[in-house]
C-alpha cells in the first residue's frame, strides 16, 4: 500500500517570483512584519501613557495588545486560523493598523500616525495583490 502524501505546507508568496522582483517581495514581507510589530509597541506606548493608575495602565495595555494579537492571529496572518476573503482580511488589517495609527495621534504624534497609516496601507496593498490567486 502506498501512504498519503502529508499536506503540503504553504509556501511563502516570494516563492512564485524570481530575480529582482523575488527581492522586492521578501522586503515587502520583512517591512509587513516590521509593521505588525510597530502597531502592537504603538498599542501598548499609548495605554502605558494614559493618566490613570499603573495597575490599570498595564491592564490596558495587556488587554489592548493581547486582542490584537489574538485577532491578527486568526484572521490576518499568512496562516490565519479563520481564513477570510481578500476584502474581509484587508477589512481586519485596516482595523488593527488603525489602532496603531490612532495610538500614535493619540500620543500626539500626528504626522508619524499619517506616516504609519499611508505606509500600512501601501504594504497591505501590495501584500494583497501579491498573494491574490493567480490563473493556473
Amino acid at each position: 500500500m502506498t501512504q498519503p502524501n502529508p499536506p503540503q505546507a504553504p509556501r511563502p508568496e516570494w516563492d512564485r517570483y524570481s530575480g529582482v522582483l523575488r527581492n522586492l517581495v521578501m522586503c515587502n514581507a520583512f517591512l509587513a512584519f516590521a509593521l505588525e510589530l510597530a502597531m502592537l509597541v504603538f498599542v501598548a506606548w499609548w495605554a502605558l501613557a494614559l493618566d490613570d493608575a499603573l495597575w490599570t495602565r498595564l491592564l490596558i495595555a495587556v488587554a489592548a495588545v493581547g486582542a490584537l494579537v489574538v485577532l491578527w492571529g486568526a484572521f490576518a496572518s499568512p496562516k490565519a486560523r479563520v481564513p477570510l476573503p481578500a476584502a474581509g482580511t484587508v477589512a481586519v488589517k485596516a482595523l488593527a493598523f488603525g489602532a496603531g495609527a490612532a495610538a500614535l495621534w493619540g500620543l500626539g504624534l500626528s504626522a508619524a500616525a499619517i506616516a504609519f497609516a499611508v505606509l500600512a496601507a501601501a504594504n497591505t496593498a501590495v501584500t494583497t495583490y501579491v498573494r491574490r490567486p493567480r490563473p493556473a
